[in-house]
C-alpha cells in the first residue's frame, strides 16, 4: 500500500474491519453515493481483492452522479503505484474500502493520514472478538490518538430487542470510543447494492429508518476538521457511559442479557 498525496481539504475516510462479511463495502458504497448526491464527485478506492466496490460502480447507473473508482487491489506492470492510485486533485471527499486480514504495516499505512475512521461491527461473539482487536491495533500499531477524535464505530445487521444486539452495545459502550449510527439488518442496503446506488437515492418513503443512520454517519463525518480543534468527548447513542474504559485491551466479557 502507498501513501496517496492528500490534499488539506479532503476528509480520507478508511473503513476498516480486518474482519470479512461485515459490511465495509455497504458502508462505503453509500457514503460514496451521499457524497456524489451533493454534486462534489467523491473518490472511492477499492483494496479488498473481491472488488466488491468496484463492482458496485460497474453497476451503477450511467443517469447518477459520478462517482471517481480506484481499484487498488489491481496492480498494474506498466504503470508506476503512485499512478494507479492517484486522486483527481479536487476530491473533497476521499472513501477507502480496506481488504481483509490487514497485516500491521498495511494498517498503519492505510491509516496513516486518514482525518476519518470508521469499524463497522456485527453482533456476534466472532465479530465482537475481531472489532475488538482491530481497535487495539489502532491505538497501539497504528498509533490513533483518541484525542484526534477521529474514530468511530458503527453497528451494523443489527436487529433490536435481540441478545446479540444488547451485546454488541454493552461492548461498544465499554470501548469510549464513538457509536455514531445503528444500521439495521435491512433488505435496503442488499437492493442499494444490486442496483448500484446508495439510499440516498432510493424512495426516502421506503429508507428512512435506514437514511436517518447513515446521516448520522455522513454528519459525524462532515465535522472531520472541527472535530480535531474540539475538546476530546466521547458521545455514545443510547449509552449511559461517556468515559474511556481501559478495558479494551482485554478479553471482552460476553454474558445472557
Amino acid at each position: 500500500m502507498l501513501k496517496t498525496a492528500q490534499n488539506a481539504q479532503r476528509n480520507k475516510i478508511v473503513v476498516l474491519n480486518p474482519k470479512g462479511g461485515c459490511g465495509k463495502s455497504t458502508l462505503a458504497t453509500n457514503i460514496a453515493a451521499c457524497y456524489a448526491e451533493r454534486g462534489s464527485p467523491p473518490a472511492i478506492m477499492d483494496y479488498d481483492p473481491q472488488g466488491s466496490t468496484m463492482a458496485w460502480l460497474e453497476r451503477r447507473p450511467k443517469d447518477r452522479p459520478a462517482i471517481h473508482g480506484i481499484a487498488a487491489y489491481k496492480r498494474n506492470m506498466q504503470a508506476t503505484r503512485s499512478w494507479q492510485l492517484r486522486v483527481p486533485t479536487d476530491t473533497l471527499n476521499l472513501i477507502i474500502d480496506s481488504p481483509a486480514g490487514i497485516n500491521h504495516d498495511s494498517l498503519r499505512e492505510l491509516t496513516r493520514d486518514a482525518s476519518s475512521i470508521l469499524v463497522p461491527v456485527l453482533p456476534s461473539t466472532m465479530d465482537i472478538h475481531a472489532a475488538s482487536r482491530c481497535i487495539a491495533d489502532l491505538l497501539l500499531v497504528a498509533k490513533v490518538d483518541r484525542r484526534d477524535r477521529k474514530l468511530a464505530v458503527v453497528a451494523n445487521r443489527t436487529r433490536s430487542n435481540t441478545k446479540s444486539f444488547r451485546r454488541l452495545m454493552r461492548f461498544l459502550d465499554s470501548l469510549g470510543i464513538p457509536i455514531i449510527a445503528v444500521l439495521r439488518d435491512s433488505q435496503n442496503f442488499v437492493h442499494s447494492a444490486e442496483m448500484g446506488i446508495g439510499l440516498h437515492e432510493m424512495q426516502p418513503s421506503k429508507v428512512k429508518p435506514d437514511l436517518e443512520q447513515l446521516d448520522r454517519i455522513v454528519a459525524w463525518l462532515d465535522g472531520w476538521q472541527t472535530r480535531r480543534r474540539a475538546p476530546a468527548k466521547v458521545a455514545q447513542l443510547g449509552s449511559s457511559n461517556s468515559g474511556i474504559q481501559p478495558g479494551i485491551l482485554g478479553k471482552p466479557q460476553f454474558g445472557s442479557a
